[in-house]
């Protein structure tokens, strides 16, 4: 298949713009020409100037951006607009240079006859098996519009999550990298001056001066080594985490580290309920609403949990006894699925479930930015007295060296 721009006229002369994708530009002419379009030129784009446009614009589709996607076909199909028609009405004001192709390419097999669901499953880097269920099961029901403002909500909410889980990991490393720049600038340009002043001054260093100049005389002769053992360690750790067994100890770890594990495993668990109910919400199986979530974790730990409440659901088990059989997910939420089940409102309780996890998230990253805070001074201030301390100890005992 080829990729060609077109640009045709309807009959009132309007002019159109758009790509298709077909083994030759004939076959364009006759598609247009079946759409009721008077072809003006098709053209083939090459495989360099696709790279090249695709590279020049966004490379990845954002959730914000299938969230805005979601919000404006849903307006526009319960204004009565047909689906191709808000789709490519919504394709033409898109920046995204991959989501407009996409698009254009899904509404070009709608008008051959394909449903909406089958078409944005042929693009599963952009709409996910769950954008898939959830259209389907609107399409299914007679009930689109509603699926995809869920759709739309759920996009926002996830890229809510996101943001707030990037800088709470982000803030660590901001702070280590910080650290280890002002130690390479003080190491670099500050210890050799006063290592100069202290060999003209001759006589015998306080033993604490003596320490750090023989750490700083260490680090200077060593540097290669200890370069070289931190890229092997790394290439070791990437290497190790590609394996089975490695990729399950470091799913462990993260789990497991101070606080950002807390973050972590609080912010799978809101995603968990959030998924599960928009999903349930749809009309969507709960068979296949775990087959979903499996897919969308890469932690193993996770992975194996759905797995095996998946396991005890298809043996008969409901939702909350095959969740406490997971040995993964909290009691809390347990029981609220438990009573969700009894009620006959599961969608609606996991929905305040992922609600209150959603806020311990932003209590947690709170409390741990208000931790780091206080460390990154301390480290900091701990580094410069270690430093100030070394450098100027021999000065203030200037008059013992001379004797």
């Amino acid at each position: 298949m080829k990729s060609y721009k077109y640009i045709a006229r309807d009959f009132s002369g309007t002019r159109k713009e758009g790509l298709m994708e077909a083994v030759c530009a004939n076959d364009v002419l006759s598609l247009l020409r079946q759409q009721g379009f008077t072809p003006v030129s098709v053209n083939e784009i090459s495989t360099s100037a696709k790279e090249s446009r695709r590279t020049s614009r966004h490379k990845r589709v954002k959730s914000a951006e299938l969230a805005a996607l979601c919000l404006q076909l849903t307006t526009m199909v319960e204004g009565g607009i047909p689906v191709t028609t808000a789709l490519d009405t919504i394709a033409k004001d898109i920046e995204n240079f991959q989501l407009k192709l996409v698009l254009q390419q899904v509404v070009e097999r709608m008008r051959k006859g394909e449903p909406f669901s089958e078409s944005i499953s042929r693009f599963p880097k952009i709409f996910s098996r769950l954008s898939y269920a959830m259209i389907l099961a609107g399409e299914t029901g007679g009930h689109l519009p509603i699926a995809l403002s869920r759709l739309a909500q759920y996009f926002d909410n996830r890229d809510r999550l996101k943001k707030k889980v990037k800088g709470a990991i982000t803030y660590p490393i901001f702070i280590f990298t910080f650290i280890i720049l002002i130690v390479i600038f003080i190491m670099t340009f500050i210890v050799p001056r006063f290592r100069t002043i202290f060999d003209q001054l001759g006589g015998r260093l306080p033993a604490f001066t003596r320490a750090f100049m023989g750490f700083y005389d260490a680090l200077r002769y060593n540097l290669p080594y200890i370069i070289g053992i931190l890229i092997l360690l790394i290439i070791s750790v990437v290497l190790i985490s590609k394996t089975k067994t490695g990729h399950y100890l470091f799913s462990r770890i993260a789990l497991g580290l101070p606080l950002l594990g807390k973050v972590s495993n609080q912010a799978f668990v809101a995603m968990f309920c959030r998924t599960m109910a928009t999903l349930l919400a749809a009309g969507v199986s709960i068979l296949e609403v775990f087959d979903i979530l499996c897919a969308m974790t890469g932690n193993d730990i996770i992975k194996l949990a759905i797995i095996r409440a998946r396991k005890h659901i298809v043996e008969g088990s409901n939702v909350s006894l095959s969740m406490a059989a997971s040995g993964f997910f909290p009691n809390m939420v347990v029981q609220m699925a438990h009573v969700g089940e009894e009620s006959g409102s599961l969608s609606a309780v996991l929905e305040k479930t992922a609600e209150y996890y959603e806020r311990k998230v932003d209590a947690t990253i709170t409390t741990m930015m208000s931790l780091l805070e206080p460390i990154m001074i301390v480290t900091v201030g701990a580094v410069v007295t270690v430093v100030v301390l070394a450098l100027y100890l021999p000065i203030f005992t200037m008059s013992d060296i001379a004797g």
